[in-house]
């Protein structure tokens, strides 16, 4: 593998690993005498924990580790502080729901990464910092479309100041035109082969391996080229009279022998699913074979099970059909299952006698594959195509922004191509749906944010106050935040796995649905290996590890919770 680089870039979905493997590469290094750095530019780092020492925005040294430092940059906080900069000279001059519109307009997720990609670049352009390692190792890359957004030189002038589709992730580069070149020079260096490696990361599941296939695919066209996979967590040596493991086994085989063409093209390694969470030097060690665990760190020999009072599928499937009809959303980040879960849902409502359409807004999503030719009574199935949707709205926006020259039309396309600007796309195809559930049940695979709804909200607030924008508000959109708000209409399920790093995304999804003052029904907790009966030895540790995950979700988080065990279907 090439990770004899200077510059090394770890990037994958969340829960995947990366940060784990990552600080396995780095360790590594350093073991073998380099001077190395590895920093997090995601907000939801956890090298702290995988590191067991506290970080801060300087580089730390690791005990027990020469040549090894880690740092954490906080790409929130300095979100936050641009937000601040942009908006608090307006605060008592503009109306409080232009203000609120205008803090909202730079909560994305867009924002906060483009605040990470200057902080990094920041630290890039040091040479003080950068002499004085041989590598430095991040922990989270960033994405194509911030990288095309980043090289399109009208997203440095005033262009977006006049855009009209309310749904702008451009803000950021405003005020950083001294910084320009700087970004230009790390651009350069993410696509020097001869300085630079990007690993996608990921498990051998096949929505982690689109995501990664799609990833590489975007950095790919932005000449980034250098690129190497790693499939993180394969189940080698199953208990063969465990079904349970062999089933998991075999799905993994089937999703490595089906990889996407563009992985199959590149360098790639292994890493074995392990009994331990890989926290500390001697778990890191040990993964790459050159140590013990240590003995703090040796798995739980009682496999056990999940704890007997949780609630089951079952029992949720007989409180959702209760009242009869409804909208009920499964939310949560890719690869927990939500998709599956909506159909199960689905089809057991079905089998009830309730009337039940099965829908989703997620471009990734195989609703009707996943349904299966057995489609019950009452059940029928549809799809928002996101595509479609997008495609109108842009072109209705381009429309809107006449005239403008080619260079202002590509920043605009390109500022279209957000994870906000697809969400508003299919609202009004949403909206209409969720209408639908007056006298049944409207099962609703993904949802959209309550980030891109306040977005919304405050953009019809903004147009009330100043009418500078052309754009129109549909009435079912307009009602749609209402009728999402309302639990006796609609009710959202949060799905996440027992994992830290979907834990905590899942959370981050509940406080953003909160602040538009959303409050979800209750958490699923989806293919557990907990609950699934296993007895395979390293299955069983790594349902002992559920075990912290389950009981945070039930204390802290929600105040109904499910749990639905591992399956091979």
């Amino acid at each position: 593998m090439g990770f004899d680089r200077p510059y090394l870039f770890f990037t994958g979905k969340g829960g995947v690993g990366k940060t784990s493997i990552a600080s396995a590469t780095a360790l590594d290094l350093a073991d073998r005498g380099r001077r190395v750095l590895i920093v997090s530019t995601d907000p939801a780092s956890n090298l702290d924990d995988v590191f067991r020492i506290r970080v801060g925005t300087a580089p730390t040294a690791v005990p027990g580790a020469e040549g090894l430092w880690i740092m954490n940059l906080d790409p929130e906080a300095a979100a936050a502080a641009y937000r601040e900069r942009v908006v608090g000279p307006y605060r008592g001059k503009l109306p409080a729901s232009v203000v609120s519109g205008m803090e909202e307009q730079l909560s994305g997720a867009c924002t906060v990464e483009i605040a990470a990609f200057n902080e990094f670049t920041s630290l890039l352009a040091d040479p003080a910092m950068t002499s004085r390692f041989d590598h430095i190792i991040f922990d989270t890359a960033p994405t194509g479309h911030t990288l095309r957004l980043l090289s399109l030189p009208t997203a440095w002038s005033g262009f977006i100041e006049t855009s009209t589709h309310g749904a702008s992730c451009l803000g950021p580069l405003a005020g950083l035109e001294h910084q320009r070149e700087q970004y230009a020079a790390t651009v350069r260096t993410l696509a020097d082969p001869a300085r630079t490696v990007v690993a996608l990361v990921s498990r051998p599941e096949p929505s982690a391996l689109q995501e990664a296939a799609r990833t590489g695919e975007e950095l790919r066209a932005l000449g980034i080229t250098n690129q190497e996979l790693v499939l993180n967590g394969l189940l080698d040596a199953p208990d063969p009279g465990d079904s349970v493991a062999a089933a998991f086994a075999g799905r993994q085989r089937e999703a490595v022998a089906h990889l996407p063409e563009s992985l199959r093209r590149l360098p790639m390694s292994t890493v074995p699913l392990v009994r331990t969470d890989l926290m500390g030097i001697a778990a890191l060690r040990a993964l790459r074979g050159s140590g013990p665990l240590a003995a703090g760190q040796r798995p739980d020999p009682d496999l056990g099970q999940a704890p007997p009072d949780i609630a089951t599928l079952d029992a949720l499937v007989h409180e959702l059909a209760r009242p009869g009809r409804g909208v009920i959303m499964t939310m949560g980040k890719g690869g927990v299952g939500k998709t599956t879960l909506a159909v199960t849902l689905a089809r057991a409502l079905a089998r009830l006698g309730h009337r039940v359409h099965l829908s989703t807004t997620d471009p990734a999503a195989h609703v009707a594959d996943a349904v299966g030719g057995d489609i019950p009574e009452g059940l029928t199935v549809g799809r928002i195509d996101p595509v479609i949707e997008t495609g109108r709205y842009r072109d209705e926006v381009v429309a809107a922004a006449e005239p403008l020259d080619e260079e202002q039309r590509q920043l605009l396309e390109e500022d279209l191509r957000s994870p906000c600007t697809e969400e508003i796309a299919v609202f009004r195809a949403f909206a209409r749906t969720v209408a639908g559930a007056a006298d049944g049940f409207v099962v609703l695979d993904t949802a959209p944010t309550g980030h891109t709804l306040l977005l919304l909200d405050a953009a019809q607030s903004y147009h009330r106050e100043i009418a500078r924008s052309t754009g129109q508000v549909p009435e079912a959109v307009r009602l749609l935040l209402g009728r999402l708000r309302d639990q006796s209409y609609t009710r959202i399920l949060v799905v996440t796995l027992a994992e830290s790093t979907p834990v905590l995304e899942a959370a981050r999804l509940q406080e953003d649905l909160r602040r538009a003052q959303i409050e979800p029904y209750g958490w699923v907790i989806n293919a557990s290996l907990a609950a699934s009966g296993t007895r395979d030895p390293v299955l069983g540790a790594r349902a002992r590890l559920e075990f912290p995950h389950i009981q945070q979700v039930r204390r802290d988080l929600s105040n109904r919770t499910w749990l639905v065990p591992w399956t091979a279907a």
